[in-house]
């Protein structure tokens, strides 16, 4: 992202080059999934509401957890009739810039903090368990960006992480993110095990240009949405790359269900601001198999549900009941998918 410091009437601007976050994806003969929509079923306390509902998760109870961007960062907890339970981290020092939530096999509740540039577990009632990053020093002011190359990426620290995600091992994965450019890998105690990817952002695979979400299957594969490259990577469980998929848009963000039988579901958003002619070439969801195979796809931009306005990020705990949470509706939609006439898939 390009940033210049203008100055006007005494004044300091920062302006900010969108980065590019729109591609008509490839693939044909795609399936369309039919689907319902619940776009109200989370009941907010009396004066209270959402802000940019950029993450959502669920626990195994089907709890839904929202962690949105408002006047302050806040995390929401709701029962699985969308019953509201409590807020979770109010006031926390790790809340700044809501990036991503997601629930662990034991129910902890983990937040990814763009704007800390920490990553936090939470345990189901709440409880900080553990903390990964470490939020810039306010005594510092704000901190200056040097022209040229980042600084080399640290083993403990982040630049505007993205997701975070677990294998069966509870080894710990984070995509580190908008500037440095890798995915990170930890043992279940956060100690650093390995990375893929640098501060350098890069083409190649095994190399990332901005991962903005992160996944983990049952056999331990890390699925990384590298948005900028307009694609995504399958990693093996040491970081080395398998494959990529090339043919789906923009990579958004990217989630795998739970379950024996996996399926992969993956948004090619329509971008923030809707640009001229987004809406006509994106904001559409993928599902498919872990081979790859597209099985169908799902979704519309709109700004009334059941259009999609900026979907940031997926919950696929159950393959058939689509949790998504939206930015520039302030909106998190249930939506439950039909079935698909057998045998049809998608062609690159």
């Amino acid at each position: 992202m390009k940033r210049i410091l203008l100055s006007l009437a005494g004044l300091t601007l920062l302006a900010v080059s969108p980065a590019p976050a729109q591609r008509k994806a490839t693939i044909q003969n795609v399936p369309e999934i039919p689907f319902t929509s619940a776009p109200n079923f989370l009941k907010l306390p009396p004066g209270e509401y959402l802000g940019e509902a950029v993450a959502v998760a669920t626990n195994s109870k089907g709890h839904v957890f929202v962690f949105h961007r408002s006047a302050n960062n806040r995390l929401f907890e709701f029962d699985q009739t969308g019953k509201f339970v409590k807020e979770i981290g109010s006031g926390f020092l790790g809340f700044e810039f809501a990036h991503s939530v997601r629930v662990d096999k034991d129910d902890n509740i983990w937040t990814v903090d763009e704007g800390s540039n920490m990553v936090t577990k939470f345990s189901p009632e709440g409880r900080v368990l553990m903390v990964l990053g470490r939020r810039p020093l306010a005594v510092l002011g704000v901190l200056p960006v040097p022209p040229g190359p980042s600084k080399p990426a640290q083993k403990y620290e982040f630049c505007r992480p993205t997701d975070v995600g677990w294998d069966p091992q509870g080894n710990i994965f984070i995509s580190d993110g908008y500037c440095n450019n890798r995915v990170v890998k930890y043992d279940k105690d956060g100690r650093f095990l390995a990375q893929a990817g640098s501060e350098k952002a890069g083409k190649g695979l095994g190399e990332f240009n901005l991962p903005h979400g992160l996944q983990v299957d049952g056999k331990g594969n890390v699925w990384v949405a590298d948005r900028t490259n307009n694609r995504y990577q399958v990693l093996d469980n040491n970081l080395k790359p398998i494959r990529e998929i090339t043919n789906l848009g923009v990579g958004w963000t990217v989630c795998v269900s739970g379950g024996a039988h996996q399926y992969a579901f993956f948004s090619n958003s329509n971008p923030n601001g809707n640009m001229p002619g987004t809406w006509d070439i994106t904001g559409e969801i993928y599902k498919a198999e872990l081979d790859g195979t597209v099985l169908g796809k799902f979704g519309h931009p709109g700004k009334m549900a059941p259009g999609f306005q900026v979907v940031h990020m997926i919950d696929c705990r159950n393959p058939n009941e689509i949790i998504v949470g939206e930015i520039e509706s302030w909106r998190v939609q249930k939506l439950i998918l039909k079935p698909v006439a057998a045998g049809a898939a998608g062609t690159r």
